[in-house]
């Protein structure tokens, strides 16, 4: 089981402050994450995005299999920060734009049980670029846990059933991953002197686009080869983790 969990992930990747530039800077970690998975000869397949007139992503849900994804990916999870100057900005003018990236492990040794009757289900057409309806039948699935409030969809199947078959599996995912969260919040507290873990409100990385760099704040590691990281070339800061 502890292969399954380190071979098969669910990555999202959420837009935070910044606007249309954060949109455009989820895009960049999106593409970064492909680049990275091609080098490692991993699968990556998009669960639902949501893109933006000029071509950034409010949000993208994804899943990558392949040998160690976990063990690599997994402190990837908190806020990216970029610092750089967009090509909206006339002025010339400095911005700093966030995006939140959480890495799930879609087997667990005990996945988290659901009741059905906490469940709102809903289904409607897969939608592509733009958000064009791309399909005639409605095979896309919404879930809804309704204690949570925690929304799930799906559409890379092409069938109903397998839509909300893999929907119902990231939403145990996510159930169990807030459990351990809360878990490890009430630890903290009460253990004052126990190592900082990085929680997903906390900023983990930089990129520096005038200084053509990027820093690890978790680490105190910096490297000047920025173009390279966003190309893929994330072995270096991958493994200060696994």
């Amino acid at each position: 089981m502890e292969e399954k969990i380190n071979n098969y992930i669910l990555m999202e990747i959420r837009a935070g402050a910044g606007g249309e530039e954060a949109a455009l800077f989820v895009s960049d970690l999106f593409r970064m994450y492909q680049k990275y998975s091609q080098k490692n000869n991993w699968q990556l397949k998009v669960i639902d995005e949501k893109r933006t007139d000029l071509g950034g992503l409010r949000e993208v849900v994804f899943e990558i299999e392949g040998q160690d994804a976990y063990k690599k990916l997994k402190c990837e999870s908190g806020v990216h920060r970029v610092q750089r100057i967009p090509k909206t900005e006339k002025s010339g003018r400095l911005h700093t734009s966030t995006a939140t990236v959480a890495t799930l492990p879609l087997f667990q040794e005990k996945p988290k049980q659901i009741n059905p009757n906490e469940l709102k289900i809903e289904f409607f057409r897969s939608s592509g670029p733009g958000g064009q309806n791309v399909n005639k039948v409605e095979t896309a699935v919404r879930i809804i846990h309704l204690p949570s409030q925690i929304v799930v969809t799906c559409q890379s199947e092409r069938s109903q059933q397998k839509n909300r078959e893999k929907a119902l599996k990231i939403l145990s995912a996510k159930l169990a991953e807030r459990e351990r969260e809360e878990f490890e919040a009430k630890v903290s507290q009460t253990r004052k002197e126990q190592i900082k873990r990085a929680m997903r409100a906390e900023k983990i990385r930089t990129y520096n686009f005038p200084q053509n760099r990027v820093t690890d704040h978790r680490y105190h590691k910096s490297w000047y080869n920025l173009e390279d990281v966003l190309e893929g070339d994330l072995e270096r800061i991958t493994k200060l983790c696994s």
